[in-house]
């Protein structure tokens, strides 16, 4: 037992002051409301990655200090003093944040409409910040120890200063070259799992199309098997002509989606032949609209985005969708970026060849959407928002991710006095940005062809980049959103931090406040296509049909 004690003691002794003096600094920002409520765990995970890095930041300085000659030589009683100092302030500091970290997670809750979490769960946040803080600062250590060691080794034939540099660079070269081969081998052994297993399954309820209209029916030269699990989700979903006519009271046709999956073809160029080919077999060039879309992930395609684009084209429409990829969009969204540019760009091009292969009279109009890995994907086919303007009939582009071209030009050079998560460009003269359909109301007449980028100010997928490790965004620095908590502020390290985890369960908020889109694109559709004959009572019922709910007389 003596030895034990012992032990700690040694260990705790081995922590420098200032460095737990600035960890105490940041365990407090960590408890900051971000973008999104955050679960309890989530929180303990931000606050010890926060908690280490500030640790870090204050022995740095320490360290910087002490080579520039600052190095006080305190007495025993003033150590003491301090020792006891800091103490006594964490004893006040932890628990008052925590009291009040989880006041503020309940005030985000009730802005975006989930129910309130349990407060006292926020007692295990101090126990999980620890764990992963002494875990990150104890492989720091290791890192330092390795470096040192490699240091004194080297130093025997190159001056120390260069064998010290040289021991640091080579230890994080290392480092990151395990973790990348890390990374891979485990994308990798996902993607086999989520091949073999979710991408064979199928949706509850979910069931083979009959209609020729579909891909993966009878008729159609794609299997339903060989669509993968969203895809057959997407192709066996969506209005009737029977439920378009009864919501718009206007004739109706039944809708036309086709999809190819990726196992269709060796290439993604050969999986979009493949959509273009049931384009063809089901006469889509010759209905009165034609979307192209890029899926997310494993070739998910938003039923509501879908669904009103059916609505308000009265069923004489066609979508053209495909599967690129089996990693989840989550895996894709760190490991796969150049997969989904290839296949938006593939899938486009291979729709835009055929569909301008026919006499300009007897087009359909042609527009593009995409969600999240689709918005970024789906922009890979155009130089800039420009060319979106040139090359298409419209666009709705939504919950685009920040590292997305041409979103992230076209957002910098907005016009002056526009925010950065609502840019006005050009007067919104084609292009506009919304968060709620009134956000596309401006002054300014809007010309066609009309493209949208819908997106929130509370969405994390959005506004996440390495930027906010050290870098002020506008979005932070201008009037927050109003689905954004007014307490929010950016702090340097915590604020990419708490973004990062906001990610996790961005889609799981209700439609309107984070990653998750709703109903509402039955109006930004009707201001993209403007149909001839529709009204304000039109556009409720959609939107009411899309949530489910029952239209009234």
């Amino acid at each position: 037992m003596n030895s034990v004690r012992a032990w700690l003691f040694d260990y705790g002794r081995s922590f420098h002051p200032a460095g737990l003096a600035v960890a105490l600094v940041f365990f407090t920002w960590t408890m900051s409301p971000s973008l999104l409520p955050r679960a309890w765990y989530l929180q303990g995970v931000a606050t010890g990655i926060g908690v280490a890095t500030g640790y870090t930041i204050g022995c740095l300085i320490a360290g910087v200090l002490r080579r520039c000659g600052i190095a006080p030589s305190w007495s025993l009683r003033t150590r003491r003093l301090g020792w006891w100092g800091l103490a006594g302030a964490a004893v006040i500091v932890v628990p008052t944040f925590l009291i009040l970290g989880s006041w503020w997670q309940q005030i985000i809750r009730d802005l975006v409409g989930v129910p309130r979490a349990e407060r006292s769960f926020y007692v295990l946040v101090l126990l999980i910040a620890l764990v992963v803080a002494l875990v990150l600062v104890a492989a720091g250590r290791g890192l330092r120890a390795g470096t040192d060691r490699l240091a004194r080794y080297t130093g025997r034939v190159v001056p120390v200063p260069v064998a010290r540099l040289s021991a640091v660079v080579l230890a994080v070269v290392l480092a990151v070259l395990v973790v990348n081969g890390a990374v891979y081998r485990g994308l990798i052994s996902v993607a086999e799992r989520s091949a073999e297993s979710a991408d064979r399954s199928t949706a509850d309820g979910v069931v083979a199309p009959s209609l020729p209209e579909r891909s993966g029916s009878p008729t159609s030269n794609e299997g339903w098997e060989s669509l993968g699990r969203e895809g057959r989700t997407f192709v066996a979903g969506g209005p009737t002509s029977a439920e378009i006519e009864s919501v718009t009271g206007m004739p109706a046709r039944t809708p036309i989606r086709v999809y190819a999956g990726r196992e269709s073809a060796d290439t993604v160029e050969g999986v979009a032949e493949r959509v273009v080919a049931e384009l063809e077999r089901t006469s889509a060039f010759d209905r009165k609209t034609l979307a192209v879309v890029t899926t997310t992930g494993r070739g998910w395609v938003n039923g509501n985005v879908a669904g009103a684009f059916e609505y308000i084209n009265g069923g004489d429409s066609a979508i053209a969708a495909m599967q690129y990829s089996f990693l989840p969009s989550a895996l894709s969204f760190i490991a796969d970026r150049d997969t989904p540019q290839q296949a938006g760009q593939a899938l486009f091009e291979a729709v835009h060849r055929a569909w301008s292969a026919r006499p300009q009279e007897q087009r359909p109009k042609l527009v593009v959407f995409g969600e999240s890995l689709g918005s970024y994907g789906g922009q890979a086919a155009f130089a800039s928002g420009s060319d979106i303007v040139a090359r298409t009939d419209g666009a709705l582009l939504v919950g685009t991710p920040n590292f997305a071209q041409p979103w992230g030009r076209i957002t910098e050079n907005r016009d002056p006095g526009s925010f950065e998560r609502l840019p006005v460009v050009d007067e919104g003269r084609n292009i506009r940005f919304a968060s709620r359909p009134d956000d596309v109301d401006l002054p300014e007449p809007w010309e066609f062809p009309r493209v949208v980028f819908w997106q929130h100010a509370s969405d994390p997928i959005t506004w996440w980049s390495f930027d906010l490790l050290l870098h002020e965004p506008d979005w932070l620095r201008e009037p927050l959103g109003p689905d954004v908590d007014p307490g929010m502020r950016w702090i340097p390290f915590v604020t990419f931090w708490q973004v990062t985890l906001d990610m996790i369960f961005s889609a799981d908020v209700p439609d309107g406040f984070g990653h998750s889109f709703g109903p509402e694109a039955a109006d930004l559709w009707v201001d993209i296509l403007a149909p001839e004959v529709w009204g304000e009572g039109t556009t409720v019922r959609v939107r009411n049909a899309l949530a489910g709910i029952a239209a009234e007389d």
